[in-house]
């Protein structure tokens, strides 16, 4: 089911509906159990292709009840293989012989997302944090949740339960920001990113169609336009996604964690991941960062150095998280890539602080033409990273070769300069349009605020039917 489907739409009410109307919180897990089985059984042709992703649950539970049980170090490392192994096994990654997978074809939606809410709770099991057992029905639940299964945000369990209690009758302010909320996600997801989307395949299919005899201007402007258009699509497909889903969270009494919070706003390559895929972010600093960094340290006696072990387990990290993202050699590109921005970051923020001394590193970092200058580079770095989500190795080697590194550094240094001047006009704009959109808000009763909201629904319309659908929802590919 596509998120901007009629059916998908169709399936949300009725879920709503049937759980609203339920008060007993064992009833409502039953019949979530059911609206999870039925988004599952939407993504296979025939129940056998999800047998593979129902085992992988089923041995998520029978390890994190074991480690609950016996709080084994030993059985920690031996689960954790076996789950990344077979999740490895599974996503059939590149460095597998073909031979050794599966001889059918079966779904793997969720399984990235499902491997993160297993591992934590195996974690958390081992170290005792689990008071009690989890039920089955509540496991399943969580792990395959159809707002968190393809794509995030990855809630922790205890988030989670708290919304499986008895939940409070929806007021009528509850579902206007909850229909607010899917709206604007709606907005980005069908208007945005379309447009984002419709811009980048037609210049990104000039660069590569093999028939065109492109000149190195015109390759250096199309791959340029190509890494900025799929960034601003991106980020409006998958935070548009996130809106949709808290939104509807919202009207079955579950609260989400957020996911995004103004990542173009970020001034470093680290402040940005506080700031994209925060829930992600905030699981490989818990459960990767921080275990590796304390591990390091408790080996490393001179305290000189302790600063720059930070830069070493940024890059590890990133390295992971990017090898995360897919099963092809071009992830590992990518986890590079994001290794390397992390790790320069931090190395460039303990050299600064050495040299300037904490109070001129912050005051220098405050300065408004410092600050665009800060974001522009830290956006283009990024969107030039992405660029191994759109290419494959050999359309990414080819394009690397025909700009040559000169075009690389100076498409770096063009990109950063024009988003340096295009966030402080956007900022203009944005301060002006909320004092507008304070004035509507504000306004008396209701009638301007669902004047407002029809006026989306409107434009979502439009802007839809001229593209005929909205794109797919691309990062549950990841």
């Amino acid at each position: 089911m596509a998120f901007t489907s009629p059916t998908f739409l169709l399936f949300v009410l009725c879920v709503v509906l049937v759980l609203g109307a339920v008060r007993s919180p064992r009833a409502r897990a039953w019949l979530f159990l059911g609206a999870n089985g039925v988004f599952l059984a939407s993504h296979a042709s025939r129940p056998i292709e999800l047998l593979p992703l129902l085992a992988f649950v089923v041995l998520g539970y029978v390890l994190v009840e074991a480690l609950r049980l016996t709080r084994s170090s030993a059985l920690l490392w031996v689960g954790l293989s076996l789950v990344v192994g077979s999740f490895v096994w599974l996503k059939r990654y590149a460095f597998l012989p073909s031979s050794l997978g599966l001889p059918l074809v079966y779904a793997v939606v969720g399984l990235s997302y499902i491997l993160f809410r297993v591992v934590h709770l195996m974690i958390d099991a081992k170290q005792g944090e689990l008071g009690s057992r989890i039920s089955p029905l509540s496991f399943f639940n969580y792990t395959a949740s159809f707002l968190t299964l393809t794509a995030g945000p990855i809630q922790r369990l205890s988030e989670f339960e708290r919304g499986q209690g008895e939940t409070a009758p929806l007021t009528e302010g509850v579902v206007f920001r909850c229909f607010a909320r899917i709206i604007k996600g709606f907005i980005r997801l069908s208007v945005v990113s379309a447009i984002f989307n419709y811009l980048f395949a037609t210049v990104s299919g000039r660069l590569l169609d093999p028939q065109a005899t492109l000149g190195w201007s015109q390759s250096f402007g199309a791959y340029l336009m190509s890494a900025v258009f799929y960034t601003i699509f991106l980020y409006a497909n998958f935070a548009g996604y996130m809106d949709i889903v808290i939104g509807i969270g919202g009207l079955l009494g579950q609260s989400l964690p957020e996911n995004f919070d103004r990542p173009f706003a970020a001034r470093n390559f680290l402040e940005l991941w506080t700031r994209w895929h925060i829930t992600l972010s905030q699981w490989f600093r818990t459960y990767v960062f921080n275990p590796l960094l304390q591990l390091l340290a408790a080996r490393v006696s001179n305290p000189r150095l302790a600063p720059y072990l930070a830069v070493v387990v940024f890059f590890v990290t990133f390295l992971l998280m990017g090898v995360w993202h897919g099963a092809s050699s071009v992830f590992v590109l990518y986890g590079l890539f994001m290794g390397a921005g992390a790790s320069v970051n931090k190395l460039w923020q303990v050299l600064a602080v050495k040299r300037l001394g904490k109070a001129r590193y912050k005051a220098l970092g405050e300065k408004p033409s410092v600050v665009y200058v800060s974001r522009g580079l830290t956006f283009a770095y990024f969107a030039l990273g992405l660029s191994c989500l759109w290419l494959s190795l050999p359309e990414l080697l080819a394009v690397a070769s025909r700009l040559g590194a000169s075009g690389v550094l100076l498409g770096y240094v063009g990109v950063s300069l024009g988003a340096a001047v295009a966030f402080r006009g956007w900022d203009l704009l944005e301060a002006g349009l909320e004092r507008l959109r304070g004035v509507a808000w504000n306004a008396p009763g209701l009638v301007a605020q669902n004047l407002a909201l029809g006026l989306q629904v409107l434009l979502i319309v439009s802007v839809s039917s001229f593209f005929h659908k909205a794109p797919e929802f691309v990062y549950r590919a990841f």
